[in-house]
């Protein structure tokens, strides 16, 4: 260096920027403890790791996800609540808060067992809240049937819709959930809200648990489910609009699927598609 502090080597020398005070020996001791502290001095900002997918608007968002759960679980207790308060106290009105109720349980459980046992797939669409027109006009009309039943004609529904119907009903809804549930959360990773056209890495064939007996228990639930709910509330049009459109809708959704499942798994499949049943009547 020259005595100007110009630069007069063509080496590349920098010094730290935490220079001492006054002017000392430079040692390399000293000259490491200098670099450490101005090391330490620097503050680097964390890098920010979080998808935007988990942000308010994408389809992981943890507030629409803690929304939507909080106000699932309070139409359930409501529902339930105003069900057991109003049938006994003799109102025929318990119909469409017991329908509320089960209808926030099951949403509830749809997202809980996907983020229990399909973490990766867990997303806002695992509600399945936004199910497709179909499936909101179904609820609407089951909501309205069951309403005008109850406040207009209470007397021809006690007829009509007796004890013994109200408690198969029950006893179908909630073997219904069981199935679907417990079905989903032995299916793992291998679950998916939608057909999947193509075998994706780690795709398994399950076998095991409730698979050995039902070749699609997620639909044998939630078929018996729809059903029993309209039983339980006592609609005879829905029961039977019920049946007819889940029937037709499992059907069409059966056949398109095991195309792609042989496709997937050959012989296999076709192994245990024959030594299986679906349990859906006529499928």
């Amino acid at each position: 260096m020259a005595s100007n502090g110009s630069a007069t080597s063509s080496h590349d020398i920098s010094f730290p920027v935490n220079r001492p005070a006054q002017q000392v020996q430079w040692t390399p001791e000293f000259d490491a403890s200098v670099r450490a502290r101005e090391v330490s001095s620097v503050q680097i900002e964390p890098a920010n790791s979080v998808p935007p997918e988990y942000y308010p608007n994408g389809k992981r968002s943890l507030a629409g996800i803690g929304l939507r759960a909080f106000f699932l679980g309070n139409a359930a207790i409501i529902g339930l609540f105003f069900a057991v308060q109003l049938a006994y106290h003799g109102s025929h009105l318990w119909r469409p808060f017991l329908f509320l109720g089960t209808l926030s349980v099951f949403h509830f459980l749809e997202f809980y067992t996907t983020a229990a046992y399909n973490t990766p797939d867990a997303k806002i669409g695992s509600f399945l809240l936004t199910n497709g027109a179909q499936y909101r006009i179904a609820h609407t009309v089951a909501f309205t049937e069951t309403i005008i039943t109850s406040c207009f004609f209470p007397g021809w529904q006690s007829k009509v819709h007796s004890p013994v119907a109200i408690l198969a009903g029950i006893i179908t809804v909630l073997m219904g959930q069981v199935v679907r549930s417990i079905a989903m959360a032995q299916a793992g990773t291998n679950f998916n809200h939608q057909v999947q056209s193509k075998k994706n890495e780690g795709h398994e064939l399950v076998t095991r648990g409730l698979y050995a007996y039902f070749r699609h228990p997620s639909y044998f639930g939630f078929f018996w489910w729809g059903i029993g709910t309209q039983v339980m509330i006592g609609n005879i049009v829905c029961t039977l609009g019920y049946a007819g459109v889940l029937w037709f809708f499992f059907k069409t959704r059966i056949n398109h699927e095991e195309k792609h499942l042989i496709q997937f798994f050959g012989k296999n499949y076709e192994t245990y598609r024959v030594n299986t049943r679906v349990w859906i009547p006529f499928i």
